[in-house]
Formats: C-alpha cells, sequence, structure tokens
C-alpha cells in the first residue's frame, strides 16, 4: 500500500508514519522540511499552502490513500481536492472533536457524528482563512468547513477522524504537562464551579486509529476517544494519585481556566467506530503512564 502523509512531523502524525511503515506500506511525508522523515520514508518538501509547489513536489507520485494530519482551513482543503484528483482514491482528514465546540452543554449526551453534518455545513472561501492567527483563533470552524468542502468537493472517498483531546507522547501543546507541573509545585490550577466531563484519546492509540482508517474502506466522519471521561477535577485527582501530592483548585466562573476544564460537555458516542470493527482502550488503562510522562 502506497500512503502519502500531510504533514507527520510531531506528535501522533510522526507515531502514525512509523505506525503505517512498520506495516510495510510505501509511506511519502510531505511537509515543509522541519523535521527529518524516519529512516525508509520518502520525504517531499513543499508548503502545502502552495498549489504549484505542491504539484512539482509530488511530480507523478500517485498513491492508494493520503492521510492529512495539518488541515485546518476549507482553503487547505480545496487545494488538496484540486492536488490529490486522480491521485489517490481515499482521503483520510485528520479532524477534532472541537467541530462540536458549540454543541456542548452542560450535562449533554455524548455527541454523535451527526451533530455536524459535513454535507450539509456551509463553506465561506471568503473569509482570512491565510492568516494563521485567524485560523488558530477559529480552529474548530475551520475544521468543520475543511470537512465540508473535501466531503462535497473531492473526486475521492473522504473519511473524516474527529480525534479526541489526544494525551501522551511528546505532546506540543503543554496542556497536560500545565497540569503535572502545577500539581507538583502545589500550585493552585483554575477550574470551572461544575467542569464538563471531556472524551480523551492516547497518543499511540489515535496514531493506530489513522493507519486503521487509511486501510479501512468507510466514508463520512468518525469520532476517535478512549472509553470513559474526565473533567478537569477528576484530571487533577489523577495526578495527585500519581505524585502523591493532593491538588490545589482555584474554583471561579471568570477566566481564564486551566486547558482542560470545560463549561460545555467534550464527551464523544464512539458508537460509529466500533460498528466498523474498530476497539478503544479506556482511559483509566493509560492515563498513569501518560502522567508520569509528562514529569519528565
Amino acid at each position: 500500500m502506497d500512503v502519502c502523509v500531510i504533514g507527520g512531523s510531531r506528535h501522533f502524525g510522526r507515531r502514525l508514519v512509523e505506525e503505517l511503515a512498520d506495516a510495510g506500506a510505501a509511506v511519502t511525508v510531505v511537509n515543509r522540511g522541519s523535521t527529518p522523515a524516519p529512516p525508509g520514508v520518502t520525504h517531499l518538501c513543499a508548503d502545502r499552502d502552495d498549489e504549484a509547489a505542491l504539484r512539482v513536489a509530488l511530480a507523478d507520485r500517485c498513491f492508494d490513500v493520503v492521510v492529512d494530519q495539518v488541515c485546518y482551513s476549507p482553503l487547505q482543503a480545496a487545494v488538496a481536492a484540486r492536488v490529490f484528483a486522480g491521485r489517490t482514491r481515499r482521503y483520510v482528514l485528520t479532524s477534532t472533536v472541537e467541530v462540536y465546540a458549540e454543541l456542548g452543554r452542560p450535562g449533554g449526551a455524548a455527541l454523535t457524528e451527526e451533530a455536524v453534518d459535513p454535507s450539509a455545513w456551509p463553506v465561506d472561501l471568503e473569509l482570512p482563512w491565510e492568516d494563521e492567527r485567524f485560523r488558530a483563533d477559529h480552529y474548530g470552524e475551520g475544521k468543520r468547513q475543511a470537512e465540508a468542502l473535501l466531503t462535497r468537493q473531492a473526486p475521492f472517498d473522504v473519511a473524516a477522524v474527529r480525534t479526541a483531546h489526544v494525551l501522551g507522547g511528546a505532546d506540543f501543546t503543554g496542556r497536560l504537562a500545565h497540569y503535572v507541573e502545577r500539581v507538583e509545585r502545589s500550585l493552585p490550577v483554575a477550574v470551572h464551579a461544575a467542569p464538563q466531563p471531556a472524551s480523551f484519546v492516547h497518543e499511540p492509540e489515535i496514531a493506530r486509529f489513522l493507519a486503521w482508517a487509511a486501510t479501512a474502506d468507510f466514508t463520512g466522519p468518525v469520532n476517535a476517544a478512549s472509553h470513559g471521561t474526565l473533567d478537569a477535577r477528576e484530571l487533577c485527582a489523577a495526578i495527585g494519585s500519581v505524585t502523591g501530592i493532593e491538588p490545589t483548585l482555584h474554583v471561579g466562573t471568570d477566566g481564564p481556566h486551566s486547558p482542560f476544564s470545560f463549561d460545555r460537555c467534550y464527551t464523544m458516542d464512539t458508537g460509529r467506530a466500533a460498528g466498523l470493527g474498530f476497539r478503544f482502550s479506556s482511559v483509566s488503562d493509560w492515563l498513569p503512564l501518560v502522567v508520569e510522562e509528562a514529569r519528565g
């Protein structure tokens, strides 16, 4: 199997590349070249926003599947739909739980894929998606619109993996490290008065899921999360159990709050993934391990 991974230079993207290569796939990584690819992996340097440069880098290459780790806007999705037309039969977009950001509510049920339908979600290419700060401030909306554009315009099969909050590994976001550091230093952790639960997934598990999705034949969105949820209080308590230090919480309605303290439910239903044949682990299976990793 020939697989192209767009991005794949850090965190679970790099683990995905290694997972695919270890399974015997011929892997090509396309990114701006800031990090060398693993041994045995073809590395093409190109800015995915530069359509002409991307075409030159790809030359006449074709792939069984493309896994896009770094598509954050409908403009980027539109470029991909054009460039990979005739080059692949399948496209896996790494999406996010943030597509549900405005839909969750306190005490709400776990969100199913139908809550955000990419075949009907509006796309606005006139928004300033080229602006990196705008994309960061509209992360969830950018992913929603990227899903929508690919679903409606791409001339190949599209699957969108909506990943839960990823913990473990070389996490560049520093979100779990924020909690571990503050608990270990007996500093207060800011949480909502009634923090709501969220879904999480272990870094190697989301890499396995994406590799599995690359070889599958389903289309449309699918939620990817380990079983079980955590709210900010429960996360702090788990860190306290590992470190032996009682967490100090600062409870308030005014922000800023700590990274995983939410005022709305961020839990995802993974029934579709189970029906397709993938079995996730439970958060309790791996949480102590990732806390130890974050302690350094």
